[in-house]
């Protein structure tokens, strides 16, 4: 009897909600002084080490992954104040995140592509789906009385976050444009065009077609060695490069959706934030929102260096570091409204008892 009560003694001990945040403490820590260190690249040719992008995808997939099992948690337990499908929609959320983590980890650090759109993607776009739909139940659970004021703060983020939303998504005309982009080699290409057909001469109209029959065999001569490199450089199977050249296409809707979606969940946040200040679970939301606030951050930077590589970024920068602040915070969070709501349980039933 007496091993019996130790063993679950110490089960609890380990479960207890102090354990818990001080390890995904630690686990954040660790993750900041990785990327402080060994985020910057020896030279641009070698770029990022593979040991390094390993340890990145380990810090993000341990962070979400153990905020979905706490999440989790929470949806099985009947006592949750802010109920049960609130949870559940978090922790799918945490779980698509893993899971997407995972294959995107394989499509970049096993089979070497940098795909436009990857089958990670359908995970991620779920993440939001579910992600966003538990916020809205726990921001429609309590009814919103905000101030002016409070409503001017909501209105200034939505603002500000849909300004560097659109930034980061503005095509490069745009940024020519306004000063923030050089100008691309197509305008360059279409000044010079003029001059170049000024000082030529146009060739007979006989002689024309053999010419471009010339120069399309040329093209084609050449373009089928570096599509057989190419192909012997990476370890991706013909399933992978075609499914690639598939959903290449789509990159620019789903894009746009990520965008979209990191705006919806900075004002969802921001209302969470504000809905619950002040109150007695307003702990567990601030961490909700500022674990939000942390993906957005994120996710804006990742586009923006993407953006601005042209395709050709290799992730693991320092601020990508909020990816793993991100499922930290959800999943703290989950342990502190899951402390409060059983602590609140258990006084109801010693005050009835006394």
């Amino acid at each position: 009897m007496s091993s019996t009560s130790e063993k679950s003694s110490t089960s609890s001990s380990l479960l207890s909600a102090q354990t818990l945040v001080i390890a995904g403490i630690v686990w954040a820590v660790m993750a900041l002084l990785f990327f402080l260190l060994f985020s910057v690249p020896f030279s641009a040719e070698e770029g990022l080490p593979l040991w390094y992008s390993i340890g990145t995808y380990i810090f993000e997939c341990g962070a979400f992954l153990g905020a979905t099992l706490v999440c989790f948690r929470n949806w099985q337990s009947p006592h949750m104040v802010s109920g049960r499908n609130v949870w559940l929609g978090i922790g799918l959320g945490m779980l698509f995140y893993f899971i997407a983590n995972v294959l995107f980890g394989i499509w970049e650090l096993y089979f070497e592509l940098d795909p436009d759109v990857s089958p990670a993607d359908a995970f991620y776009l779920g993440s939001y789906v579910v992600l966003i739909g538990g916020m809205v139940l726990a921001v429609t659970s309590k009814r919103l009385n905000l101030e002016i004021w409070q409503w001017g703060l909501l209105a200034g983020i939505a603002a500000f976050g849909i300004a560097v939303a659109i930034w980061v998504a503005a095509p490069d005309s745009w940024r020519a444009q306004l000063g923030m982009a050089p100008a691309t080699t197509q305008e360059v290409a279409t000044e010079s065009a003029p001059t170049t057909a000024a000082t030529g001469r146009a060739p007979a109209l006989d002689n024309s077609s053999k010419l471009q029959a010339k120069g399309a065999a040329a093209t084609d001569a050449e373009s089928a060695p570096a599509e057989e490199e190419e192909a012997a450089e990476t370890k991706a199977p013909a399933w992978v490069m075609a499914l690639d050249k598939q959903l290449s296409p789509h990159k620019n809707a789903i894009n746009l959706f990520y965008i979209v979606g990191d705006v919806f969940l900075l004002i969802i946040a921001t209302a969470l934030l504000l809905a619950f200040w002040g109150g007695r679970f307003s702990q567990s939301w601030r961490m909700i929102a500022a674990a939000t606030f942390s993906l957005y951050i994120a996710d804006m930077y990742f586009k923006w260096r993407d953006t601005q590589a042209e395709g050709a970024y290799q992730s693991g920068s320092l601020l990508e570091v909020f990816f793993v602040f991100s499922g930290i915070l959800f999943g703290i969070g989950a342990i502190l409204e899951h402390d409060i709501s059983t602590r609140s349980r258990q006084n109801r039933r010693s005050r009835r008892a006394a």
